[in-house]
């Protein structure tokens, strides 16, 4: 197995159209000679399409110079890929088929398209001999079913290996000033399927007088859709994934609770529950990140001159053994059957929401109340905390304003597309509150961290002088998150700001 992420930009071409001159592009010392490549790709899927309508594509292609399966996995800035050998063809890889575990299930994978493909690849070069990108001049035939009625077009691709996206941007203005045009398919099996595809719905446009369960139900679909997205990538250990979909998880623990009132808590209340222990389970795991993280930043920047590399990659090993102990309990609770219907119950509630009667109120009755509540809890909780207080009760009681921040932040943001730039700047300056607070927490946490982390080096004869100036350093930036929290506090809680509140 292997994997890497993949950043592009397809643009159409038409067939007497020369490819521009490469070599002028920013950063480019040379572009090798020009590679002749004959692929072909069987794409596979459930006979409902489950995998193309979640973006997800997973084939197997023989030519070029990666033959074998693919598995592209969107994550907002490109897709992941995931490559394993040829095997047998009609086999998928089991691993593949695990990691796509909670869009297919026990569905059976077949062919539905295939693509053929003459491919001109140029890859770009700096100085150094490194490929900053390749760029694919391509000539495609493809079809769903019967070979005889197949679709062709030309395509350029631009492909990141190790070039940043300033070479991208500048490679798609050089080709589209050369007759390019952007793509009207994020890849080349949904431009096969063609309409067999459903298209994207839009979202409906909203007002206060909007009923409520209207904006909730979108806001519960958003949500449960986030927490799908990012199970293959966490299955896959992509970067940042654990974050985000425990990010996903706590959003729905949260706007299940601001929403109660108008969902039937029978439904809602067990599904919270169940949601807690996911979160905690991706928890463990985003908190060996974000030590790692906290304590590899401040080694940089102030303990490099005290010679403490041996103390930095005692503590950063630990950390990092840490997160895959963590990481291997998620996969396994992502393969559990209880897992999988958590995500079925998720699935069913936002298709069909229990609606409580008060549901059907305006937006602008119903749903500013909760925001105001939870503006409320956060103002008590603000308050509440005392500045001479003993610093463990203290950091507790930060701790608890960072999630009411939260929580509040999440009632707000699906109130901007109704109430707009108002709405924005509020949800805006809330979650400044919450990210200081973010930094003060993961720093209070490091600094307790630290002190076991530093008996177990010393125990095996590190010296962790280094680590004492690390606590210190930490100490420091500790007062700092905290200072930078009381200014985004004053910020946000001004009564002009939540003017839009009525």
């Amino acid at each position: 197995m292997a994997d890497h992420r993949e950043v592009e930009d397809k643009y159409d071409a038409d067939e007497q159209v020369e490819l521009p001159y490469l070599g002028g592009l920013p950063g480019v010392a040379a572009v090798a000679a020009p590679e002749e490549q004959e692929l072909e790709a069987r794409y596979v899927d459930t006979a409902d399409l489950a995998l193309a309508r979640a973006r997800v594509t997973l084939r197997r292609r023989t030519g070029g110079s990666d033959p074998g399966w693919h598995l592209k996995l969107p994550t907002g800035d490109g897709r992941h890929e995931v490559q394993a050998p040829l095997g047998e063809a009609g086999a998928v890889p089991e691993q593949l088929r695990d990691d796509v575990q909670v869009l297919v299930r026990e569905q059976a994978l077949a062919p539905v398209a295939t693509v053929r493909n003459r491919r001109t690849a140029r890859r770009l070069l700096d100085t150094n001999g490194a490929v900053l990108a390749e760029v694919a001049d391509d000539r495609v035939t493809a079809w769903t079913g019967d070979p005889t009625a197949t679709r062709s077009w030309r395509e350029w691709e631009v492909e990141l290996v190790d070039g940043d996206r300033s070479l991208l941007t500048a490679a798609g203005r050089l080709l589209a000033a050369s007759g390019g045009r952007p793509s009207p398919s994020a890849s080349k099996l949904a431009r096969t399927l063609g309409d067999i595809l459903p298209p994207e719905g839009e979202p409906p446009a909203l007002t206060p007088k909007t009923p409520a369960a209207i904006v909730v139900q979108g806001v519960l679909a958003k949500q449960v859709a986030e927490l799908v997205r990012r199970d293959p990538l966490v299955r896959c250990d992509v970067p940042d994934s654990v974050h985000k979909m425990r990010v996903a998880t706590r959003q729905l623990r949260s706007v299940l609770a601001t929403y109660r009132p108008l969902l039937g808590r029978e439904v809602t209340e067990p599904l919270r529950d169940e949601l807690k222990v996911l979160g905690e389970l991706l928890g463990h795991a985003r908190d060996a990140e974000v030590l790692a993280e906290t304590f590899r930043s401040t080694f940089d920047a102030e303990v490099r001159g005290l010679e403490g590399e041996q103390a930095r990659d005692h503590v950063l090993a630990d950390m990092h053994r840490r997160y895959e102990r963590a990481h291997d309990r998620v996969v396994v609770a992502l393969r559990s059957e209880r897992y999988l219907d958590l995500v079925d119950r998720l699935l069913a509630l936002a298709a069909d929401p229990p609606w409580t009667d008060e549901a059907h109120g305006s937006t602008r009755r119903v749903l500013r109340r909760l925001v105001r509540k939870d503006w409320e809890r956060l103002a008590a909780l603000a308050e509440a905390v005392d500045d001479g207080e003993d610093p463990v009760l203290r950091a507790l009681g930060l701790h608890e304003v960072r999630k009411a921040a939260k929580r509040l932040r999440y009632s707000a943001e699906p109130m901007v597309p109704v109430y707009g730039k108002d709405a924005g700047r509020f949800a805006k300056r809330i979650k400044r509150i919450q990210t200081e607070l973010g930094d003060h927490h993961d720093l209070v946490v490091a600094r307790a961290e630290l002190r076991g982390l530093a008996r177990r080096a010393a125990a095996d004869g590190a010296d962790v002088f280094p680590l004492g100036v690390l606590y210190a350093r930490l100490e420091r930036r500790t007062v700092e998150a905290e200072e930078a929290y009381q200014k985004a506090w004053r910020r946000a809680s001004g009564r002009k700001l939540r003017r839009w509140l009525g």
